[in-house]
């Protein structure tokens, strides 16, 4: 029994990514999640008690694997400044993935205060993995220098979500360039 629940409630969790990944936000409920999996709508309900524990639960099943691979790509750099370069790249890389598109669909969502904390610490940790190649670069405040370079990062991700006339190689590489050498071209 338990494995059939676990089996069901990932069904429920590779539906709901597929549908924040084809159609945002607004894609994401239980009359579609039960379409998806073959379920009654009812029964979505005793697995999940609303759409944001959807959100929390992609978030502390997805966010973690992501970061994984971002730091796996910075294990394998061997200078500060070629961990950067990783950091970026893999972000932006990942883009295409279900599993990034419904984060970052979901981060955008109006959500409760318990799915948007968990968001929050989700990106803090990814944040942090980035500290310590900033401070071998001699940054005084490797902290915000991180919480600055997410941000090229998250404004690349919309980029090339949004499907802007740039190719998205052209703007992984203007977010490199950013993130290595500031806005000197």
């Amino acid at each position: 029994m338990a494995e059939h629940r676990s089996m069901q409630r990932g069904a429920l969790l590779d539906a709901a990514r597929s549908l924040l990944s084809e159609g945002g936000t607004e894609a994401l409920t239980f009359p579609a999640l039960a379409e998806r999996t073959g379920l009654a709508r009812s029964s979505v309900y005793e697995y999940f008690r609303s759409r944001a524990a959807v959100v929390e639960e992609l978030c502390e099943v997805d966010f973690p694997v992501w970061a994984a691979e971002v730091s796996v790509a910075m294990e394998r750099a061997e200078t500060a400044e070629g961990k950067v370069e990783a950091y970026v790249r893999r972000q932006l890389d990942l883009v295409g993935d279900r599993r990034h598109r419904a984060v970052v669909a979901i981060s955008a969502a109006e959500l409760d205060a318990g799915a948007r904390e968990k968001i929050r610490a989700a990106h803090g940790g990814l944040v942090a993995m980035i500290g310590e190649a900033l401070r071998e670069l001699g940054h005084a405040e490797p902290r915000l220098a991180a919480m600055l370079l997410q941000g090229v990062v998250d404004a690349a991700v919309r980029r090339i979500e949004l499907g802007a006339a740039e190719d998205p190689s052209a703007v992984t590489e203007a977010a490199v360039v950013m993130a290595l050498r500031g806005v000197r071209g």
